[in-house]
């Protein structure tokens, strides 16, 4: 390194290739290699820790025509928990990179695909807050064991469209090969209403104790659930849970 440059001796006739800039840290940088563009070719990387668990990465991606490195720009979009690239992590199977942070007590990951030659925000996280008492009031959890953290993951396309959402524990991120799956419930009242739109006051719509449903999403004091009905196919709308006293 020179003057917090990465120096990087090449076998063209230049010789050499100057990287800048390296993360902002009072530490040492760790060098690495991966593919993280999938390409085949080796590609660097650049970390710092920064606070006491969270670690920036600079990634440089090889360009096997020119024999240099360029740097690697990460998405900006909204939904995106960690800006920038952080404990970074490339999966070939599924062609994504997972960026990872913590704030407070919780760790916050996005998953990249890439677009083309761009990486966009492929998959994301979000906390929610509800009283699981609330909750437990209208719909029964499988397992109850397995709530974990609620978040609700929404999946997007490279034009930022929202293609799914779920929710499930934020303590394990899901498979990027396979579509989302939300916490299954059973419906626990004899009538439940299943609305349009979080905030609706009628519905003709309804859901029977013992009807199967998959939780989406959650606002406030409503959850949006899909429900597959043996005539008609998935359904799906919100329902309202009881407000805590």
């Amino acid at each position: 390194m020179e003057d917090e440059s990465l120096v990087i001796e090449t076998h063209r006739d230049d010789g050499r290739q100057v990287i800048v800039p390296l993360p902002e840290s009072e530490s040492r940088y760790r060098l690495m290699h991966a593919d993280y563009n999938f390409d085949g070719f080796q590609d660097l990387a650049a970390s710092a820790p920064t606070g006491q668990v969270n670690e920036v990465y600079s990634v440089y991606l090889y360009d096997p025509e020119s024999g240099q490195f360029r740097p690697l720009v990460a998405p900006v979009a909204q939904g995106i928990n960690c800006d920038g690239l952080w404990s970074l992590t490339a999966d070939p199977a599924s062609r994504t990179l997972s960026s990872t942070c913590r704030s407070g007590p919780m760790w916050y990951t996005d998953i990249y695909r890439y677009s083309g030659p761009s990486l966009y925000l492929f998959r994301t996280m979000r906390t929610v807050s509800f009283d699981s008492r609330s909750l437990e009031a209208e719909l029964s959890l499988d397992d109850v064991d397995s709530l974990g953290v609620p978040v609700v993951w929404s999946t997007y396309d490279p034009a930022g469209r929202v293609l799914e959402t779920a929710m499930a524990d934020g303590l394990e991120s899901p498979s990027s090969n396979h579509p989302l799956r939300g916490y299954p419930a059973s419906v626990l009242s004899s009538r439940l209403a299943l609305y349009a739109k979080a905030g609706d006051t009628t519905t003709r719509r309804y859901l029977v104790k013992g009807d199967n449903v998959e939780l989406l999403d959650a606002l406030d004091h409503w959850v949006r659930v899909s429900y597959q009905n043996p005539s008609r196919g998935v359904v799906q709308g919100w329902v309202k849970l009881p407000e805590p006293e």
